[in-house]
């Protein structure tokens, strides 16, 4: 290993993880909050003119744990956007890519994330923990989050590569 932390061979090779400082919490927290805005715009604006009505994460949330307080579901909703994705952008997708795909353009890798978070939405947590259908049965509302999600995505990979420029 490297005094940066990466297998040693690899030439020039950065830090796989970013270092953990005030910087990093300021790109955590703009890259989380430019995409949260992204995907409530899609969820509340455009959602509803293509399939009759928007996207709702907060019955989500309150089908998974189980509790009536939708202002509470939105708080837990919009936390998870705009602090833990962007962690999970960071710490775990673009390392495997930088890993698997180092010449993975950053709108490709943004995608990728983009599918991970619609999968677990859909599939973790709307089917396994919260018992609705897989997928939502793969309804027009499953396609709009699967596209909310992708634009999450490409918005959180941007956002972490305007950063690091």
């Amino acid at each position: 290993m490297t005094e940066t932390g990466t297998p040693a061979g690899l030439p020039n090779d950065p830090a796989l993880f970013p270092r953990i400082d005030a910087e990093l919490v300021k790109t955590i927290l703009l890259a989380g909050a430019a995409a949260d805005v992204a995907w409530e715009i899609w969820a509340r604006f455009v959602t509803p003119l293509l399939v009759g009505g928007p996207l709702q994460p907060a019955a989500l949330v309150q089908s998974v744990f189980g509790f009536q307080n939708w202002p509470l579901a939105e708080l837990i909703h919009a936390s998870v956007g705009v602090i833990f994705y962007p962690i999970g952008y960071l710490f775990i997708a673009r390392p495997l890519q930088r890993r698997l795909l180092p010449g993975l353009p950053v709108s490709l890798t943004g995608l990728g994330f983009g599918v991970g978070l619609w999968i677990f939405a859909l599939y973790v947590m709307a089917h396994l923990l919260a018992g609705l259908p897989a997928f939502l049965g793969f309804g027009p509302l499953a396609w709009a989050s699967l596209a909310g999600h992708l634009l999450f995505g490409l918005v959180t990979a941007h956002v972490v590569a305007w950063r690091r420029a």
